[in-house]
């Protein structure tokens, strides 16, 4: 891939002007804007353009030309860049797609294959660049791993996850802010000056209430009476053991 600055796959284009506008009759003067710079004016659209003729006269043409492929109203328009060398007979060129008004071009085949090609291989460098960090020799010994600072890099960073957490769940239990609170006094404050509580008289501490009168009334017309009964106990000398004969 080349720099970033030549390369198109890593630019976009839009014209705030025509997004609000923009629908599938229009989308291709929208694409033939001038400031575009994925459009290239040496194409056929232009020569009909120019000509101030139906763009069905392209397919008479042979060369460059920019053709709608695909519409998915109101945010994707594909649009084709190809070859014509006959009237059935063209080459796709590049494939560019409009989202939301940004104009996009597609990247090809190769380009996504080199991608993942360059992400794979450098991640298995930065692997076995880490892997030689831990490995160890000794003529005695020969070759042996090492991961004592992998396992103390770990517990710290099992260290700092837990604090992490430890402050979430800390800012989820607060139930609310401090401007929530205070619009809430507000709040609390309008409805007690609209609605006041009564005053209620509250009975002194020695006065009693009617139905602790009645029952103290009714309490003193009962009379519960209590008899003891006692039996009279004679003179009588408790009866004489018998000698036992054996």
């Amino acid at each position: 891939m080349g720099d970033s600055k030549d390369n198109l796959l890593w630019i976009s284009w839009h014209d705030s002007a025509w997004i609000p506008i923009l629908n599938p009759t229009n989308v291709m003067d929208y694409f033939q804007s001038t400031t575009n710079p994925f459009y290239d004016r040496t194409c056929n659209n232009e020569i009909v353009k120019m000509q101030r003729l139906n763009m069905e006269h392209l397919s008479n043409l042979t060369g460059l030309e920019y053709m709608l492929l695909h519409v998915q109203e109101p945010i994707l328009y594909v649009i084709r860049k190809q070859h014509r060398h006959s009237t059935s007979a063209v080459t796709p060129l590049a494939d560019f797609y409009i989202i939301a008004g940004v104009v996009y071009q597609a990247p090809d085949l190769g380009s996504v294959i080199n991608s993942r090609i360059s992400t794979t291989v450098n991640h298995l460098q930065g692997a076995f660049d880490e892997a030689r960090t831990y490995s160890r020799y000794h003529p005695s010994k020969g070759y042996w791993w090492e991961f004592k600072e992998t396992e103390a890099k770990d517990l710290e960073d099992e260290n700092k996850k837990s604090r992490l957490k430890s402050a979430k769940d800390k800012a989820k239990e607060e139930s609310s802010s401090a401007f929530q609170r205070h619009r809430v006094n507000i709040l609390l404050a309008d409805l007690a000056k609209k609605f006041p509580l009564k005053d209620t008289p509250f009975p002194a501490p020695n006065a009693q209430l009617p139905e602790q009168r009645i029952s103290s009334e009714d309490n003193s017309k009962v009379e519960v009476k209590v008899e003891i009964k006692t039996e009279p106990q004679g003179n009588k000398p408790p009866p004489e053991k018998k000698p036992r004969i054996g």
